[in-house]
């Protein structure tokens, strides 16, 4: 049966005693892709009757092929994304329409048609006029168990979109906090103790100068505003147009002076004008063994109350600090406690919270950029005994002095001990005329193998063990000259 919209239908199964093997011609296109098939009368009675096993083309078939729009909001065509694809990384889906055209499916055979009766004409939806009731029947029995299904899964859709837009906030957190009522805080014991107790007496200090500002840390001294830092601390603020200011752990900020500085053992002594402060008790250094704890407190890097712990990790190390005109020569407390810069000046204390050092120096190994870096667990501090004689030299006269021997030692010398030069240098003869080293006996040349038994072998080391003394004290000296060795006692003089 054909119509003025449509062609000759196309059979799906061959009718009994038909050819299969018959062609069948194509149906031609439609005018319009989406245009119904128009209601045809019942067709003349000389024409063969339709096959009862056809069925009519649908109506809303496609075209067989269609071209996408030009537009880039055609239909079928994706809009550009107006994010850009990372570079490197593919695209998540290949550059085609997100949505394919409708799929032309078959439609099964009228039903309520027997074999033999001519198809029904056409109607506007698609079905025949002798299917309609049927079909009505049909689709209202399916309209209840799909309309429940529907609320059930709009229900369960509900409660899962209720469940992933929670924002998992509550009106009470109810977190669990400690017992009320459960007794007085223990006792501090250990670091946090000793940090309590020395805290509180420990000092920043910002020196500043044409240059800009230098920063360090320090300690009281006295109750009447005398501290103690590094030489090399407040040296900018020595020269002329230089300040001081110190900062104390309550924030409070005073203006300092210098009341003396000692280059040679890198030490200070600040005065602030303020009483009532409460000083750090100077322990001794001399009853200090390796390995026994200890506690630095200072300002690293500006960062006030820093504190770190440690061991003692050697004694009576050399270390000759600051520059060729500005050299301190300490017979040092190595220690692994963390010291950076701006910890110079702060106190090291021990396990009862006395100073026994004062940080000075860290070693550090080469630089490629010449940077200064950072605490790597070798930090050197001045021994309390040391600064308890310079500050008082310093607080009673304004200067300090250092025992010498009167020798001049010869740095390129490589071999055992410490030689004594053999030419003079800057007009200064190797040997001070008359000093203690000349009335000891030692001449130039002579190599100088141990001080008090303790082994020299680097001029810096024999220093150090001299400056450890006082002006005036006894020193035995092992000597060797040629083939012969002999120990000589040498009182030490004072520089002048």
């Amino acid at each position: 049966m054909t119509t003025p919209e449509q062609g000759p239908d196309v059979p799906l199964f061959a009718p009994p005693g038909a050819d299969p093997r018959r062609s069948v011609p194509a149906a031609p296109e439609p005018s319009s892709p989406f245009a119904a098939p128009s209601s045809a009368g019942p067709a003349s009675p000389d024409a063969a009757p339709a096959s009862p096993y056809t069925a009519p083309a649908p109506p809303y078939a496609p075209p067989p092929s269609y071209a996408a729009p030009a537009s880039p909001y055609a239909p079928y065509g994706a809009p550009a994304s107006p994010y850009a694809t990372h570079p490197g990384v593919a695209a998540a889906h290949p550059a085609t329409a997100p949505f394919a055209p409708p799929v032309q499916h078959a439609r099964p055979p009228h039903e309520g048609v027997q074999p033999g009766t001519p198809h029904a004409p056409g109607l506007p939806d698609g079905t025949s006029a002798g299917s309609g009731r049927r079909r009505r029947a049909l689709s209202a029995v399916w309209v209840v168990p799909l309309l429940l299904l529907a609320l059930v899964a709009g229900g369960a859709g509900g409660v899962i979109g209720a469940r992933l837009g929670q924002d998992d906030r509550l009106a009470d957190a109810g977190l669990p906090a400690a017992p009320a009522g459960g007794g007085t805080a223990p006792a501090a014991t250990g670091v946090t103790a000793i940090a309590a107790d020395v805290l509180p007496s420990v000092v920043s200090i910002e020196a500043t100068d044409a240059a800009g500002v230098a920063t360090g840390s320090g300690f009281v001294l006295r109750q009447d505003g005398y501290l103690l830092t590094n030489s090399h601390v407040v040296a900018s603020a020595d020269a002329p147009g230089g300040s001081l200011v110190v900062t104390f752990s309550d924030g409070r900020e005073l203006p300092a002076t210098i009341v003396g500085r000692t280059a040679e053992y890198d030490l200070a002594v600040i005065k602030v004008k303020a009483t009532g402060l409460v000083p750090l008790a100077l322990g001794d250094s001399d009853a200090v063994r390796v390995g026994d704890p200890v506690v630095a407190i200072g300002a690293p890097l500006g960062l006030a109350g820093t504190v770190t712990t440690g061991i003692v990790s050697a004694l009576n190390r050399p270390v000759a600090a600051g520059d060729e005109t500005d050299t301190a020569f300490i017979n040092a407390i190595q220690t692994d406690a963390a010291i950076n810069p701006g910890n110079s000046g702060g106190p090291l204390v021990d396990a009862s919270g006395q100073v026994i050092g004062i940080n000075s120096a860290i070693a550090q190994p080469p630089s490629q950029d010449g940077a200064a870096g950072g605490s790597i667990g070798l930090g050197f501090a001045i021994p309390s005994e040391q600064a308890r004689r310079t500050a008082t030299q310093l607080i009673e006269t304004g200067s300090a002095t250092y025992p010498i021997i009167g020798v001049l030692l010869d740095s390129r010398y490589t071999g055992e001990g410490v030689k004594v030069s053999t030419e003079d240098v800057d007009g200064q003869p190797p040997v001070s005329p008359d000093g203690p080293a000349d009335r000891a006996g030692i001449r130039p040349g002579d190599v100088i193998l141990s001080i008090d038994d303790r082994p020299v072998t680097m001029p810096d080391e024999l220093i150090v063990a001299i400056r450890a003394h006082e002006p005036g004290d006894v020193v035995v000296l092992a000597v060797q000259d040629g083939d012969s060795s002999r120990k000589v006692r040498v009182e030490l003089d004072e520089s002048s």
